[in-house]
């Protein structure tokens, strides 16, 4: 069984809601982390700073040294709640494609983990967006696409057409 599902998908592309629909089906608890927990945690003179994270006016996410420092003490820390008998699911962006994966892949490496793609059409996803008004403009349709590259993936879901509970099912059939 696994113990870590990484959902990556581009902003907007329902991760947030497979998370919490996968906390309802599965048997065991898990913990629902994701990369805006992070972002909200930073203090707020790095979400506009050329070392932290920086959120163009087109939708570009931009991360800089400090941020990255922070990052991987982030991903360690999950990591050691998942050693620790955790059982979690990780809502990510991978901005950097495979080396995002890359990074996670190190750190994750004694564990059992299923490796999710989230994929939704951009100009879906921009429509969420714009809906849930607590996003830059842009950045749906700018990560639809670049978030996936290179990145290998156990299964793969499409939340186009496709309700968040039914693709928590058929995640939840996979990591039995």
């Amino acid at each position: 069984m696994a113990e870590v599902i990484v959902l990556n998908g581009g902003s907007s592309s329902g991760k947030s809601g497979i998370a919490r629909c996968l906390q309802a089906v599965l048997p065991d608890p898990w913990l629902a982390l994701g990369t805006d927990t992070l972002v909200g945690a930073m203090p707020a003179s790095m979400r506009a700073s050329d070392a932290g994270i920086e959120f163009a006016p087109d939708g570009e996410v931009i991360v800089g040294p400090e941020f990255r420092t922070l990052e991987a003490a982030w991903i360690e820390g999950i990591t050691a709640m998942a050693r620790a008998g955790a059982r979690v699911i990780v809502d990510e962006v991978f901005l950097g494609g495979a080396e995002s994966q890359q990074r996670w892949q190190k750190a994750l490496r004694d564990l059992r983990v299923l490796w999710v793609g989230v994929r939704c059409d951009g100009a879906v996803a921009a429509g969420r967006e714009v809906a849930r008004g607590d996003r830059v403009t842009g950045m749906a349709a700018s990560q639809a696409d670049v978030v996936h590259r290179g990145v290998v993936y156990d299964l793969e879901v499409d939340t186009t057409h496709t309700e968040s509970m039914e693709c928590a099912r058929a995640i939840a059939a996979h990591v039995r």
